[in-house]
């Protein structure tokens, strides 16, 4: 289910208070139950802002993740421990190399390593094309 922005929040409250019915919202702001645990946020605690998070704090901030997916979009073959060591969290605290991978991963990237290996030509992979294939029998 997507999240609704602040903006949105007070754009589907200010159509409930225009008299519009909680489906009516909800089929416009392309949401099935948020709207009306919205209304129900705001007539219990008078606000719409977001509730406190159980869990651990991220390490790095949106704009990190950000930076982190761009380096890996300009530079495709930079490693994940590369990128931990170059990149400081919040509080100036080190990252690991599987948050850079799971940051890139929600992204759908991945940290690629350069291929240290034999450059073959065309002529190279069909005669060993035809090597396995004399050999195989």
């Amino acid at each position: 289910m997507p999240r609704l922005s602040e903006v949105d929040r007070h754009r589907a409250l200010g159509l409930l208070q225009a008299g519009l019915p909680i489906s009516e919202v909800s089929l416009r702001m392309n949401v099935n139950r948020t709207i009306f645990r919205l209304r129900q946020r705001l007539h219990e605690t008078n606000t719409v802002s977001d509730r406190p998070h159980s869990g651990r704090p991220r390490s790095t901030t949106q704009r990190q993740d950000r930076n982190l997916v761009r380096n890996h979009v300009n530079n495709r073959f930079l490693s994940a421990s590369a990128s931990s060591r170059q990149t400081r969290g919040r509080n100036n605290q080190r990252i690991s190399a599987n948050t850079v991978r799971r940051r890139l991963s929600t992204s759908g990237l991945s940290a690629r390593r350069p291929y240290f290996g034999p450059i073959l030509t065309q002529r190279h992979r069909h005669q060993r094309t035809i090597w396995a294939q004399e050999h195989a029998a």
